[in-house]
């Protein structure tokens, strides 16, 4: 035979132990279990990935090239350090042909080896005996019936096993060209055509002994003339059983056509075998950071580092970027690493945290030319919660059952991509009828309520046979994933209950320490009280719960309803909160009445600024406008009473005397004062005034709704009009220039008119006339031909 890369086949070696996974053997059945009524404790299995028996019966060739034996000796690696289960056996076998004393058709380089630490040594010790073909002990052709008549025999050796403890799945992985060569082997007859004819129909009848004792067989063909009708034989001349309901996991051959594919082909061969799942992850040169993907499915990993150079170290961090211990245990987490001063080291890892990791790699200088390539081997062992409606069915009645899952880790799954490609089904068995299955969907048809919600729902009747003891088994099949195998029996209802209960729980979002409420509905057709129990079962690990009341009392021959409330611990985790409230009979042997999952999601408690920071906004914003509007409405008043602009002019018999008009800055606060100067020989004018003089002085005012009042010398105020004139002393004073008051203030009694407060002010003004004057005040007067005064700064009352 011609192999295109005989070295790389060996590779499969690691993918084999790098991949844990449960097998279906012989009248064994992979479950997840389920439970309903009143639970009894059944023997569990261990905890971790399920353990594999299998053998790598290699096809020797005398042509394989010198690069082969070093990939051999790096698969070996793989195959020793990469295991994630420490309970599987493995053996290696070469094979060839038996044609003149001394030679050996098989040669068992790797007896079956429990694959723990040691053992992982020894078998990465032994492995590397391939690469040294003696023709010596071996001739040179192909004999398939010794070779999976040594490998049956090795995996059906006994192993310690407990009473109650599954059979453990065996498998032969076959790497050959599937041409059977015994031409030149002596045992099978006298002449060439004798041989070959023998050699096929021993070959039959070792394949019948393999599918007898529930072993396997995988064919991988190389080379360049493969026998594909041969690979396929042998394939289904095996045991047909598989890991899974899934069709992939059933033996089939498969053929490598180039060495880039080989690498590829043998991890997804065994992957497909055991129904596991490989995450490819990066690859470089140190010093890098390689990063590969775990998912949140996942219970048990390994990180396998291909480092080719033993001075290559390695560092780990987890998803949160947290160095990991190389031994021991952090965070809910349990680390083992081997093979260090090896070409390749593998991290074992219990309840992974799920995320990228990251792999950091170092290296001295001289030691940096290879690519170093991580991967994730990772299998998810989930956990069944399983509800009936009811929980103790009648014989003859419907049950609705509804499972969801969770991992280790009491994560459960909410994310329906994590279940891909799952497919669940359920079996009842008890006394009185025979077992039967049936399906589990989680489509969104009844009675299954919600599509995607990660729900799987079915129903079933129960026999009318039925007299006591049931048991309910759920049963999973998706790649990568087994289940915890847990069977909780239970017992068939009462025909006429005693006691019907109904349980609802609130699906709400509440923080630590919060409260869950909910109903329980009994009805006791008993003719004496039942004291009832609520009881919390599957509760996520580490979560604190209470639940009251409890006991509780169902009153003779009432129907009646209960509130119940959940209490969460001040320190409870943030996160999806699992598991059931149960009510059991506390007078009947804890049977259960009904259950109801306890969907919660914690979250943190809000901040100061969480509660109160709309009110506060809002507030702001009230005050915001509230001050706006009133600065426009002083800034409106202001406005209103403004004199700036107003002309006064004083008048005696219709001829007009002097004017003085308002400049900015005069009216303070809406007023503007001013005296009638007399010059002796001159004619009268004009003169504004302040301070303490404007106490005696006239008082021009503007009210807020535009009206006019004139104070003549500390006298009573009467109302002015623009343009009318008004008596001042022996003269007339005519107003122009001012705003006419709104009508609605014009037309009102005087007694009703709106009044300006008193105020206390200042002002300034600018004397204008014909004539000589003298201004007194802050303020200029000047006439033609004469100048004029300037005068301090006094107070008056411009008000009144």
């Amino acid at each position: 035979m011609h192999w295109t890369s005989k070295g790389s086949a060996l590779l499969l070696a690691g993918a084999l132990l790098a991949l844990p996974g449960p097998l279906t053997a012989p009248h064994a059945t992979a479950t997840a279990a389920g439970a309903f009524g009143p639970a009894r404790t059944v023997a569990g299995p261990v905890e971790g990935p399920d353990p594999l028996d299998f053998a790598v019966v290699v096809d020797q060739s005398a042509s394989l090239a010198e690069k082969d034996l070093a990939r051999e000796t790096e698969a070996a690696a793989l195959l020793s350090q990469g295991e994630i289960s420490d309970r599987s056996r493995a053996a290696v076998i070469g094979f060839g042909s038996s044609e003149k004393p001394g030679q050996s058709p098989v040669n068992e380089v790797c007896p079956l080896t429990v694959a723990d630490a040691a053992g992982r040594e020894r078998l990465s010790e032994c492995v590397q005996q391939l690469g040294r073909r003696d023709a010596a002990r071996m001739g040179p052709g192909t004999d398939f019936p010794a070779a999976i008549r040594q490998a049956v025999t090795r995996l059906t050796e006994a192993r310690p096993t407990t009473a109650k403890a599954p059979a453990v799945p065996k498998v032969v992985f076959l790497l050959t060209d599937g041409k059977l060569d015994v031409a030149d082997s002596p045992e099978y007859g006298t002449d060439r055509d004798t041989r070959q004819s023998n050699g096929a129909r021993r070959l039959t009848e070792e394949l019948a002994r393999a599918r007898a004792a529930g072993v396997q067989i995988w064919p991988l063909g190389f080379g360049s003339e493969i026998d594909r009708s041969a690979l396929t034989a042998m394939a289904e001349g095996g045991y047909r059983g598989a890991c899974s309901d899934i069709p992939d996991s059933v033996p089939r051959m498969r053929v490598v056509g180039t060495s880039a594919e080989i690498d590829k082909a043998l991890q997804e061969t065994f992957a497909a075998a055991r129904c596991a799942r490989i995450a490819e992850g990066t690859v470089g040169k140190p010093p890098a950071d390689l990063t590969v993907t775990i998912p949140p499915i996942a219970t048990d990993g390994s990180l396998t580092v291909a480092k080719h150079d033993p001075k290559v170290r390695v560092t780990y961090y987890d998803p949160a970027n947290r160095k990991v211990p190389v031994r021991g245990e952090f965070d809910g987490s349990t680390f083992e690493v081997s093979g260090q001063d090896g070409p390749v080291e593998a991290l074992r890892v219990k309840d992974p945290l799920p995320g990228r990791w990251r792999v950091h790699i170092e290296a001295p200088e001289g030691h940096r030319d290879r690519e170093v390539a991580v991967r994730a081997i990772w299998q998810g062992r989930l956990r069944s919660d399983v509800t009936l409606d009811p929980a103790s069915p009648r014989a003859g009645e419907k049950v609705t059952v509804q499972v969801r899952m969770q991992t280790r880790r009491g994560v459960v799954i909410t994310d329906p991509r994590q279940l891909a490609g799952l497919t669940a089904s359920a079996e009842v068995a008890g006394a009185g009828f025979r077992p039967f299955a049936f399906r589990l969907a989680d489509d969104g048809q009844a009675p299954d309520r919600k599509a995607g919600d990660v729900r799987f729902t079915g129903t079933f009747t129960l026999p009318a046979g039925a007299t006591g003891d049931l048991e309910l088994v759920t049963r999973i099949a998706a790649p990568g994933i087994t289940s915890d195998r847990r069977p909780v029996h239970a017992q068939r209802g009462p025909d006429v209950p005693v006691l019907t209960a109904g349980l609802v729980v609130d699906r709400v979002t509440v923080h630590p320490g919060g409260t869950v409420r909910g109903t329980l509905d009994v009805t006791n057709n008993d003719s004496a009280p039942h004291t009832l129990r609520l009881a919390l079962q599957d509760q996520t690990p580490g979560a604190e719960l209470t639940v009251a009341p409890t006991p509780v009392t169902a009153p003779a021959g009432k129907s009646t309803r209960i509130p119940l409330t959940v209490t969460l611990a001040p320190g409870t985790a943030l996160g999806e909160l699992g598991g059931r409230i149960a009510v059991v009979d506390t007078g009947d042997g804890d049977t259960v009445l009904d259950t109801a999952f306890l969907d919660v999601l914690v979250v943190a408690p809000p901040t100061w600024w969480d509660r109160w920071w709309k009110a506060v906004t809002g507030g702001a914003v009230v005050l915001l406008v509230l001050a706006v509007l009133a600065g426009i409405r002083l800034a409106a008043r202001r406005r209103r009473r403004d004199l700036t602009g107003v002309t006064l002019e004083l008048r005696d018999d219709g001829r007009s005397l002097h004017s003085l008009t308002v400049r900015r800055g005069q009216s303070e606060g809406g007023t503007f004062a001013f005296t009638v100067d007399e010059p002796y020989g001159e004619a009268p004018m004009l003169r504004g005034v302040h301070g303490t003089a404007a106490s005696t002085a006239h008082v021009l005012r503007r009210t807020g709704s535009g009206e006019l009042l004139l104070r003549p010398g500390g006298g009573a105020q009467v109302p002015v009009r623009a343009g009318e004139p008004v008596g001042l002393g022996d003269h007339q004073l005519v107003v122009r220039g001012a705003r006419t008051p709104s009508p609605r203030t014009r037309d009102l009694p005087w007694s009703r008119r709106p009044r300006a407060p008193r105020r206390t002010g200042s002002g300034t003004g600018t004397d204008t006339g014909p004539g000589p004057g003298t201004g007194t005040g802050a303020g200029t007067a000047a006439a033609p031909g004469a100048t004029g005064a300037t005068g301090g700064s006094d107070t008056y009352d411009a008000n009144f």
